[in-house]
């Protein structure tokens, strides 16, 4: 675990920003009292707990024992929240990395606020699964239980619209460069629905309680998306959701998408070099590159590759206005009808 990762949680004002992220704590809050029936009476284990908020959630849905882990400072602020809301005799809070925790017994669930931003960079992925292949019991629950990154493209009107004309004065040159800039870095900014081109494609989807930290260390993927919409085609946009365990009740989902309400994940945006015009149905193709970092596994390195459509294996039912598609199009439609002759 890197040590600037940990002091980084030292700071009140990360704390703030996410006791603050009101759908990331109803979404939590939501998912463990819908499963106060299995939560009672049982011991949790809250990785990297901060302030304690989950661990109190858990308190107060009934746990006999909740340890609250974690490596920062901030450990302090969370035993005395804990006293605060007089959990003390249920929650144990444990100043340490959990790779270096002992516990005297094994844990029915394991709940966290592992994620990063496009899920996994700067997050404590990695940790949650040491933590699960420790202490959790072959039928105990993980919050979330998982996990989905999604991508599409999209119109990014503030680094290309903005500038051809700033308060009556052309700044197209700056514009250029800031563009190029931003396609050498993800770009962490809330991105507006209206700006989405096509339906999101899922750029991968992990299972909490089987992913192992070799999958994770490299992720790729080719998308082949259609436009629903005309505009300029100006950048990819990420974004994920989790999924909680559920008990005959409907699974609770925390989604940081452009159409819900806004996190403080917000969403990433690969901005590109250069603009294209699009129209409905245009197919766009790219290649998505995540590897883990070197020098850190908590951050990884984002790639992507923008691909000729004509280029790329379309689905079977395509609905892009490519002529190859129309066609194979209408020809499944009459075989579906019965109207083709049997060759």
């Amino acid at each position: 675990m890197d040590s600037n990762y940990i002091e980084s949680y030292n700071d009140l004002q990360v704390h703030q920003l996410m006791l603050l992220d009101t759908p990331r704590n109803q979404a939590y809050r939501q998912a463990i009292l819908d499963n106060k029936d299995f939560i009672k009476g049982k011991i949790i284990l809250d990785v990297g707990c901060g302030t304690g908020i989950l661990s109190i959630y858990c308190a107060q849905a009934g746990a006999a024992k909740v340890y609250a882990v974690e490596a920062s400072s901030i450990y302090e602020v969370a035993k005395s929240i804990v006293k605060e809301n007089k959990f003390e005799n249920v929650i144990e809070v444990i100043h340490s990395k959990i790779e270096d925790v002992t516990l005297p017994s094994k844990v029915d669930a394991i709940v966290s606020e592992w994620m990063g931003f496009y899920l996994f960079h700067e997050g404590m992925l990695n940790s949650v699964l040491v933590a699960r292949e420790k202490f959790l019991k072959p039928e105990g629950l993980m919050f979330p239980e998982s996990a989905t990154l999604f991508a599409a493209p999209i119109s990014v009107p503030s680094y290309f619209e903005k500038w051809s004309e700033l308060d009556g004065i052309s700044m197209n040159t700056f514009g250029e460069k800031i563009r190029n800039e931003a396609s050498k870095k993800p770009v962490i900014s809330t991105v507006e629905a209206d700006c989405l081109l096509s339906d999101p494609e899922i750029v991968t989807w992990i299972d909490l309680k089987q992913v192992t930290q070799e999958e994770l260390k490299s992720i790729e993927a080719e998308h082949l998306v259609v436009c629903n919409k005309s505009g300029k085609y100006q950048g990819i946009c990420l974004w994920f959701s989790c999924t909680f365990p559920s008990q005959d009740t409907e699974p609770i989902t925390l989604s940081t998408s452009p159409e819900d309400s806004e996190t403080h994940w917000k969403q990433t945006t690969i901005v590109l070099p250069t603009e294209i015009e699009v129209e409905t149905g245009a197919p766009v193709a790219f290649k998505l590159s995540m590897k883990a970092s070197e020098d850190s596994y908590r951050k990884y390195n984002l790639e992507v590759t923008m691909q000729d459509p004509n280029e790329i294996q379309h689905p079977e039912y395509c609905p892009c206005y490519m002529t190859k598609c129309i066609v194979v199009r209408a020809m499944l439609d009459k075989y579906e009808k019965g109207d083709l002759e049997s060759a």
